[in-house]
């Protein structure tokens, strides 16, 4: 009850802001049953006026109300199915800055995170040049033996988790409210949407998985053309702290100066774009937050990425599908492009492949006719799931978040070269990889990797038959004298008795009286 009531109070002084901000007028009342149109309406007699719109008075609600809220509306931007195309097209503008927390406690959290004394780990440590709502990173030295070089010290903000764990059990509390209240909550499944966000956020603080992140794209990506990441130094990095080569590049937003040095903003535009999907297809593990200040361009012309927090990944099924989806527009193969999403199980196979291929070409055909400076996969692929969705097609959290990805990677290729062929520039990348999983060699290659997973289960037969032979002789033991209830499985009972659980208490004896039944049967 107390827990209960500290959380209406968190999510009481959110709505406030919500209503103050405007941020009620995206709500649409005709939609909620009768006291809630009546509480929006008198919500709204609050509503502070401006001439903004009203997706841009929810960001800066978001702003306002701190840093898990600012994080929730980033995650929101992945989620158009829960809320809506537009706003999460909006969202996707929302900037995670934050004004820097002090270097005493900074220079504090990075010494005891390291267990050993500042200045035995740094030669220096300046101030912060860049902040967020979960860490502030901070420019330092370090000497080693080729002599003394920078670095960038992420540090996580002082109390940022309690932070975020308190406002995200009210945010379980409300979704779970919502789906015992609405049955459009439950089909939106919004407490899995909160343990998804709850998931992210308990990744991105813990800055070791972000080293593991970043160390694995170094390996990916070790023979790529015009890519790098930022090496990462080990031995001064732990949960709290992240320490990685200084990047002395200059930032992919910075157009002036990128063409005050000569670099072709073309090319980059280009190298961008087929970056991003070679990481999807080639590897199914991609930077997902490719927003402009994560990205930066050396003076070798390569580009650099930085803030592994969010990465997404595809498994083996969804790289297929992307690629032959793509390859099925840049070829205008509709049926092909149909077909893969049955195969993959993502299109019930009550519906009708035809029509769905017919649907397909209503969006590619008209593509085709446009200049290449009009065309958007990202658009496309955003198209393709609101036609998916009259397919009952289920919602995939993995392609959304390269959905996403797409938009922010397109959006920063146009800003460089706003004439940019996208179907031209990912042509090769898609046909690569099309040639080398569907083509003979990979279909030689596949035939071998199923002749191994038939031997690993021959294999495995006999151990199998094994356990099989032990569990007969358990079951045999176990009813030999009766069936005894585990003390667990009485206590299960009883306590849901005494909760008047009427249908667990049910379904207990059920599963009692099954295998009572079951024993008498066998004896």
């Amino acid at each position: 009850m107390i827990a209960a009531i500290a959380h209406s109070v968190r999510l009481g002084r959110a709505g406030v802001v919500f209503a103050r901000e405007g941020v009620l007028a995206l709500v649409d009342i005709d939609k909620l049953p009768l006291p809630a149109r009546a509480a929006v309406r008198c919500a709204r007699l609050i509503e502070r006026p401006t001439g903004e719109r009203a997706a841009v008075r929810l960001a800066a609600a978001l702003t306002r109300l701190g840093p898990t809220y600012v994080k929730l509306g980033q995650f929101l931007a992945t989620r158009p199915d829960v809320v809506g195309v537009a706003i999460a097209r909006d969202l996707e503008s929302l900037q995670d800055k934050m004004a820097p927390f002090p270097q005493s406690e900074a220079e504090a959290a990075v010494a005891g995170a390291l267990g050993t004394p500042l200045q035995q780990a740094f030669a220096g440590f300046g101030p912060a040049v860049a902040a967020a709502s979960i860490a502030q990173v901070h420019r330092a030295e370090v000497d080693e033996a080729q002599g003394r070089k920078h670095v960038a010290v992420k540090v996580l903000r002082p109390g940022v988790e309690r932070r975020f764990q308190a406002d995200l059990d009210a945010f379980r509390f409300a979704a779970g409210t919502a789906e015992n209240l609405s049955a459009e909550a439950r089909r939106l499944r919004l407490v899995e949407v909160v343990d998804t966000l709850a998931r992210s956020v308990a990744i991105e603080m813990d800055l070791r998985l972000e080293a593991a992140a970043i160390s694995e794209m170094a390996e990916n990506t070790r023979d790529d053309p015009h890519f790098r990441v930022p090496a990462v130094d080990w031995e001064r990095t732990a949960r709290n702290v992240l320490t990685l080569a200084w990047i002395d590049a200059t930032p992919l937003s910075d157009r002036e100066r990128l063409t005050a040095k000569g670099f072709d903003l073309k090319h980059l535009a280009r190298a961008l774009l087929q970056t991003f999907l070679r990481h999807a297809l080639r590897d199914g593990f991609f930077h997902a937050d490719m927003h402009p200040g994560n990205l930066f361009v050396d003076d070798a012309g390569s580009l650099i990425a930085v803030d592994f927090g969010i990465m997404g990944r595809l498994g083996p099924n969804e790289r297929r599908f992307l690629a032959e989806i793509l390859y099925g527009f840049i070829t205008r193969n509709y049926r092909r492009t149909a077909e893969v999403h049955f195969e993959a199980g993502y299109v019930p196979s009550r519906h009708s492949v035809d029509s769905f291929a017919q649907a397909i070409r209503a969006i590619g055909e008209p593509i085709h006719n446009r200049p290449a400076s009009e065309i958007s996969m990202a658009k496309l692929l955003t198209l393709l799931f609101e036609i998916t969705g009259l397919f009952d097609m289920r919602t995939r959290l993995e392609l959304l978040l390269l959905q996403k990805t797409m938009v922010v990677a397109e959006g920063v290729a146009r800003s460089l070269d706003p004439n940019l062929d996208m179907w031209a520039t990912a042509e090769p990348v898609v046909r690569q990889w099309v040639e080398r999983h569907l083509g003979p060699a990979g279909r030689i290659e596949e035939a071998a990797e199923g002749a191994v997973e038939v031997g690993r289960f021959l294999g495995g037969v006999p151990g199998l038959l094994a356990r099989g032979a032990r569990i007969a002789d358990q079951l045999d033991t176990a009813t030999r004298d009766g069936l005894v209830l585990s003390p667990d499985t009485v206590k299960a009972i009883g306590a849901a008795e005494a909760r008047r659980n009427r249908w667990t208490a049910v379904a207990l004896w059920v599963i009692a009286g099954l295998l009572a039944w079951l024993v008498i049967w066998g004896l």
